[in-house]
C-alpha cells in the first residue's frame, strides 16, 4: 500500500511541561484582589446609603419647616379670633376675665388681701308691727365701701325697715349708718358713713364675664363669720330670678353664698367687684330633689347707674316712661296696663293694652327687659318704640323723660313713698323652710 504524505504539514513539536506557581503568592494575591472588592463596595454602599439619607433629611426638613409655618399660621388666625371678639362677640377674651394666676389674674388669697377691708358687716335693726304688737328685730347682712368718703353698697333687703343701720368694718370699727336711698325693684341700697380715708374696692364690668370664669364672694355668713371667703365659678349668666315678687337678672355661681352674704361683692380675679351676692338656695325642692351649689348675685353693670345716680343726686335720675308694665301672657314682650297723665308715653300715644317688644332697637322679650333697655338712655333722648296693639305693629316716637325725684322706686312707675305701701307677694324668707326659698327665687308653681 502506498503512504501519502503532506509536505506542508510540519513536523509536532513537544511542548514543554509548565512550571508550578507557589500557592502561597497565589492566596496572598486572590486575598488582597477580595479586600479591595470588599472596600471598594463598603465604600459604594457608604455612598448610596449617605444620599439616601441626605434626601431623607432634607424632606423631613422641609415638612417641620411646612409643621411649623402651618403651626404659626394658626396661632396668628387663633390672636385674630380673638382681637375680632368671634369667641364671644361683647369684648371678653376667649376664657373671659382671668382665671387665679392666668393672663395676670390674681389668686383667691390675693383678691381676699386686697379687697377684704372693704368689705363690711351690716346690722339692721327694726320695728315690726304684728297684729298690733310692736316687736324690736334685728338681721345682719354684708355691704362694701366703693369710695374712701363713706358710700356702702348692699341689697335693699339688708337695709329695708330699718330704724337703725350700722355698719362695722375690718377692724370692728362702727358707724350708725344712712340709708341715702334704695332701688327696691333691683334689690340695691346704697348707705353712707361719716368718714374719710376708708379702703375701698375697685368696681369691674360683669358684662365681662362668661359662664367659667372662677370668682370670689367675701361676706358675712350667719351673721357672725366675718371676712369669709369662698371661691366658685360662673355656673350661668342672666338668670331671671324671683326676688319680693319682682325678677332679677342675676349672674348664677356655685360659690357659697349664705345668710348673712347678702349685699357683699362678688370679684372677678382681676380684684374688681362685678356683683353683689343676694343669696344661696340650698336644700330639697318642692319635688324632693337635693339641690347643692346655687348660689346668686346681681351683675353690678345693671345697678351701676342707679348707685352713681344715688351717690351724685341723691335719687334715682335715669330715663322713665310714665307706664305700669307686667309680662305679657303670650311672653311677646311687656304690655303696658297703665299710661300715667303727663308723661312722654302719654303723649306719644302710648295706650294701655299695648304690648312693647322694642326700645330703642333694644328687643324686649318681658318687663325685666324693658327695664334693661331703659338703662341705656338718659332723660331727654328721642326714641323709637314698637309696640303690638290689636295685632298690628305700630312704631311710636318719644322723649324720655327723668324719673320723678324719689330714692324709693321700681321700674315701673313712681311711688308716693308716704303712701301705705303694700306687704310684698313674695317676701325674703326669715328663716323659712326649703320650699318657702324655693318660691322666692322662682316663684310658686302651685
Amino acid at each position: 500500500m502506498d503512504t501519502y504524505e503532506n509536505p506542508g504539514m510540519p513536523e509536532p513539536v513537544e511542548q514543554p511541561t509548565p512550571k508550578k506557581t507557589n500557592k502561597v503568592l497565589k492566596t496572598l494575591v486572590a486575598a488582597l484582589l477580595i479586600i479591595a472588592l470588599v472596600a471598594g463596595g463598603c465604600c459604594a454602599t457608604a455612598l448610596l446609603v449617605n444620599e439616601y439619607w441626605e434626601e431623607k433629611l432634607e424632606e423631613s426638613n422641609e415638612l417641620t419647616l411646612y409643621a411649623f409655618q402651618s403651626l404659626n399660621n394658626q396661632i396668628k388666625d387663633l390672636e385674630q379670633q380673638i382681637k375680632d371678639n368671634s369667641f364671644t362677640g361683647n369684648g371678653n377674651s376667649v376664657s373671659g376675665t382671668p382665671n387665679a394666676g392666668q393672663d395676670g389674674g390674681l389668686t383667691p388669697g390675693q383678691v381676699y388681701a386686697q379687697n377684704v377691708k372693704a368689705v363690711v358687716a351690716i346690722s339692721n335693726q327694726a320695728t315690726t308691727n304684728i297684729y298690733g304688737q310692736i316687736t324690736e328685730t334685728a338681721s345682719s347682712g354684708s355691704g362694701f365701701i366703693i369710695s374712701e368718703d363713706g358710700y356702702v353698697v348692699t341689697n335693699y333687703h339688708v337695709a329695708e325697715g330699718a330704724t337703725k343701720l350700722t355698719v362695722i368694718l375690718h377692724d370692728s370699727t362702727e358707724y350708725v349708718a344712712k340709708l341715702v336711698g334704695y332701688d327696691a325693684g333691683n334689690d340695691v341700697a346704697l348707705l353712707k358713713v361719716e368718714a374719710t380715708g376708708l379702703p375701698y374696692v375697685k368696681l369691674g364690668s360683669s358684662k365681662d364675664l362668661i359662664v367659667g370664669d372662677q370668682v370670689v364672694a367675701i361676706g358675712n355668713p350667719l351673721g357672725q363669720l366675718t371676712n369669709s371667703l369662698t371661691v366658685g365659678y360662673v355656673s350661668a349668666l342672666e338668670r331671671g330670678i324671683n326676688t319680693g315678687g319682682a325678677k332679677i337678672n342675676m349672674i348664677q355661681t356655685d360659690a357659697a353664698i349664705n345668710s348673712g352674704n347678702s349685699g357683699g361683692p362678688l370679684f372677678n380675679m382681676k380684684g374688681e367687684a362685678v356683683g353683689i351676692t343676694t343669696a344661696k338656695y340650698s336644700g330639697t325642692s318642692n319635688s324632693g330633689a337635693t339641690i347643692e351649689g346655687i348660689s346668686f348675685a346681681i351683675p353690678f353693670d345693671d345697678v351701676l347707674k342707679k348707685i352713681t345716680d344715688l351717690m351724685e343726686y341723691g335719687y334715682l335720675r335715669g330715663a322713665y316712661l310714665g307706664i305700669t308694665v307686667s309680662d305679657d301672657e303670650s311672653g311677646q314682650g311687656a304690655k303696658v296696663r297703665e299710661v300715667s297723665a303727663g308723661y312722654c308715653a302719654e303723649k306719644a300715644g302710648m295706650q294701655a293694652g299695648d304690648v312693647i317688644q322694642s326700645l330703642g332697637g333694644y328687643p324686649v322679650t318681658c318687663m325685666n327687659d324693658l327695664g334693661r333697655a331703659l338703662e341705656h338712655f338718659s332723660a331727654g333722648d328721642t326714641i323709637q318704640v314698637q309696640v303690638l296693639r290689636n295685632g298690628k305693629q305700630v312704631v311710636l316716637e318719644l322723649t324720655l323723660d327723668e324719673r320723678p325725684k324719689m330714692t324709693n322706686t321700681d321700674a315701673s312707675e313712681p311711688t308716693d313713698p308716704s303712701a301705705p305701701q303694700e306687704e310684698s307677694a313674695n317676701p325674703v324668707p326669715q328663716n323659712g323652710t326649703m320650699e318657702d326659698w324655693w318660691n322666692y327665687f322662682f316663684g310658686n308653681e302651685n
